[in-house]
């Protein structure tokens, strides 16, 4: 069981396993020494960061089954690096943060305000709207 913390001080929650994302590809975003890029940032990926991410040379939506990676759409959460996150809030294209699957060592490159700010916010009405009869 880990002890690793998210960005609100509580236990690390899971991310996502469907598609299995984690440096370690475990569904968390944990980190340690090898994770150079630290891929903390439980984000829930949007069409604008995908795209924004293969502007900046990385294909996050083209499947590479030899690294085990499904590619990704939008919908899909995935662990980011920090650095990326940051630099797509600062050109308008972040994606919603899961703030308690966000590793707490993302606060190194973050500030939790501005976590905080793209916050994934569940709607009270997950389903499509219903037509009026």
């Amino acid at each position: 069981m880990s002890d690793a913390r998210n960005v609100l001080g509580g236990l690390l929650q899971v991310c996502s396993v469907a598609p299995l994302t984690g440096f370690v590809r475990d569904g968390l975003c944990h980190t340690g020494p090898q994770d150079l890029g630290s891929h903390t940032v439980c984000a829930q990926m949007t069409e604008a960061f995908l795209e924004y991410s293969r502007s900046r040379g990385n294909d996050l939506v083209t499947p590479v089954p030899e690294y085990g990676f499904p590619g990704l759409k939008a919908g899909d959460r995935w662990c980011v690096c920090a650095a990326r996150w940051l630099e797509a809030a600062e050109d308008g294209v972040a994606p919603p943060v899961v703030l308690d699957a966000t590793h707490e060592r993302a606060l190194k490159v973050i500030a939790v305000a501005d976590l905080e700010y793209h916050a994934l916010r569940h709607s009270a009405h997950p389903g499509p709207e219903r037509p009026e009869a």
